[in-house]
């Protein structure tokens, strides 16, 4: 089979000039992907470092904060004790790390870690912060959700060990931690712990059964005895679950047979449940409770933008919350013995830094500024909500960032980029490298929230379940009709772009509206729905079949076949470019090979980079900055050229 040729716009360059470039990395795979030239290296670069970091917990021992920031290729964890202050390195190496957990009143400090992106997380131990780590777990296995006891004595945590499939509950000692025992042998993926009751003797385990069905137990960590503590009245789904009220009670988000996910409280000995009074008519995303049990801290996704709400505690009555910037705020947590909640937050202006708000006084701290200081400072434009009525009357959400109309004017190209999930949302927020096209090369950007994206309630995240599938991908049509009556965008130049899910959504749009692409971008993609669920990692499997329907049912395969882009790639004419990671354990590497052979097989033109040491998504800069390189090298030549 012949290779494909370069595309005219670069054949046309190299054959006038010597153009000095990079050599792919050693440990990239790219197949049919031209050098990247020095010189676009070099005026990307100011935009693939403008900075960020992210809040990732409290130090137990007094008021010094736990923040991400990157050190050489990988992010790790730091401690400051003041706000912008000097950060004291926890954690080092080649992997990211990307969480951690204090010992409550110690020196300890518990974190997770991967190789290469296979997902399969190590609990690793230290006697104290920034010391040598001791791996606790088996080196091989999947571990997640670590939390210690009260008294600081034991962690627990989930566990696949035993088959690689089902998740057990873990328990150790910290003095003892080659002592490992089985408190829960689940039965399915679904076990996480919850939380420890105030004594440390017994755990509030969460077992995820379906989409919509969550069970409660106490556990007795004495025995193992377990005690359903789940609320009567039918199966209903708890997210974000937080003991609270000396064990009697828990606080978790749940949409209680109504449309939002909303704060509720979980009586555990009556085990009844009600709704926390004064929530907004959208979703929120997560939930805290102080460690004295007064204060609960909520974020509500309202249109995207995220907000801060707050309610004493135990009577519900609703709070002043301290005003925040507009953006996306993450990672909630109490800091020990107070009413101070620390974030992460993310706005057009500024990239991800660590926060926190005293609920008390008002009082906001910013403990991180971007971290490194850009060599170039870019005023972000505030994206346009746009609400385009699709095939059937369904109104679909739309972000869309235009080019200053003065730097560059008239139609200008477009990137239409589809989030992942597919239970995902596109959501205002730091564009960061994407800036480098809007700022640089006039690039709109327009983001839809295709119907089954989360924030708008659990109608609208059903609508493309199962045989559905496919309304997600029409949906695409009018977002298209939407952009060609745009006065800034034109239509003949416009690319799609998606990672994971997104990467099977710019796929299918390709092959169902694929005259109307110029080009596209698949990351991590999912080519087949049907073999990606047969060939996922085992313990992802049931959760997979719940978010995209069950292959096993004949009119399920039927309705995910008929929109499989592996199957339809006779009809992606566009050029693509194919990214992956070899270790990916959510969408296996054969669904980018599929997509790769079943293109080129039609004559089409495939650019195709894999990088060896990562998983689903680059998460080691240097790999990040290439990927970066190499798809805007692809977006120049066959979105921006003749």
């Amino acid at each position: 089979m012949a290779m494909p040729r370069p595309g005219l716009l670069l054949a046309t360059i190299l054959a006038g000039c010597v153009v000095p470039t990079l050599p792919h990395p050693g440990n990239f795979v790219a197949d049919a992907v031209p050098p990247v030239p020095a010189a676009l290296a070099a005026e990307m670069d100011p935009y693939l470092n403008l900075g960020g970091a992210g809040f990732k917990g409290w130090d137990s021992r007094g008021r010094a904060a736990i923040v991400s920031t990157r050190v050489g290729g990988a992010s790790h964890l730091h401690r400051m004790t003041e706000a912008l202050g000097r950060r004291i390195a926890l954690t080092r190496g080649t992997e990211p790390v990307k969480y951690g957990w204090f010992q409550p009143g110690g020196t300890r400090l518990a974190y997770l870690v991967d190789k290469g992106g296979d997902e399969n997380f190590q609990l690793m131990l230290t006697a104290d912060a920034g010391a040598a780590p001791l791996r606790v777990t088996d080196g091989r296995s999947r571990n997640t959700g670590p939390v210690w006891s009260p008294d600081g004595r034991r962690i627990a945590w989930a566990s696949n060990r035993r088959n690689g499939r089902d998740s057990d509950l873990i328990v150790i000692d910290v003095k003892e931690p080659s002592k490992a025992r089985t408190l829960v042998t689940g039965s399915s993926p679904g076990w996480s712990a919850a939380g420890w009751s105030p004594d440390s003797r017994w755990l509030l385990a969460r077992q995820s059964v379906g989409v919509e069905h969550t069970r409660l137990h106490k556990v007795d960590l004495a025995t193992g005895g377990r005690t359903e503590v789940t609320p009567a009245g039918g199966p209903r789904a708890f997210t974000h679950v937080r003991l609270a009220e000396k064990g009697r009670a828990a606080y978790a988000l749940s949409t209680l047979g109504g449309d939002f996910l909303r704060p509720v409280r979980i009586d555990l000995e009556a085990r009844t449940v009600r709704a926390i009074k004064g929530s907004p008519d959208w979703d929120c995303e997560e939930l805290e409770v102080s460690e004295d049990g007064t204060r609960l801290a909520v974020i509500v996704n309202v249109d995207g933008r995220a907000q801060l709400r707050c309610w004493e505690l135990p009577s519900g009555r609703p709070l002043q919350a301290p005003s925040l910037r507009p953006g996306v705020l993450s990672d909630l947590a109490f800091r020990p013995g107070s009413h101070e909640v620390g974030f992460t937050l993310n706005s057009e202006d500024s990239p991800s830094d660590a926060w926190s708000a005293d609920l008390d006084t008002g009082k906001l701290t910013r403990w991180t500024d971007r971290t490194s200081r850009p060599k170039i400072e870019v005023k972000a434009p505030e994206p346009a909500t746009v609400r385009v009525q699709s095939f059937d009357g369904e109104e679909i959400p739309c972000l869309v960032y235009l080019p200053d109309p003065d730097k560059f004017p008239g139609r200008r190209p477009a990137i239409m980029i589809f989030h992942g999930g597919p239970e995902g949302q596109s959501r205002p927020g730091f564009r960061g490298g994407m800036l480098y096209y809007l700022d640089r090369l006039g690039v709109a950007l327009i983001y839809p929230n295709v119907r089954g994206s989360s924030g708008y309630g659990r109608r609208y995240l059903d609508l493309d379940n199962g045989v559905r599938r496919g309304d997600a991908v029409k949906d695409v049509g009018p977002v298209l009709d939407w952009a060609a009556g745009h006065p800034r965008i034109d239509p003949a130049r416009i690319a799609a772009y998606g990672g994971s899910y997104g990467g099977f959504m710019c796929l299918a749009s390709l092959a169902e509206h694929g005259a109307r692409f110029r080009c596209g971008v698949d990351v991590v993609g999912v080519t087949n729905i049907v073999t990606m669920l047969e060939q996922t990692s085992d313990y992802r499997r049931a959760a997979r079949r719940a978010e995209y329907g069950d292959e096993r049912k004949q009119d399920v395969r039927a309705a995910l076949e008929a929109v499989a882009p592996a199957r339809n790639a006779s009809r992606i004419r566009t050029p693509l470019l194919v990214v992956h990671g070899r270790n990916d354990p959510r969408v296996p590497l054969a669904e980018a090979v599929r997509i790769r052979d079943a293109v080129r097989a039609g004559g089409g033109e495939v650019w195709y980079l894999v990088a060896e040491d990562e998983g689903h998504g680059f998460s080691k800069k240097p790999n990040a900055d290439h990927q970066a390189r190499v798809t805007a090298l692809f977006l120049k030549e066959h979105l921006l050229g003749p």
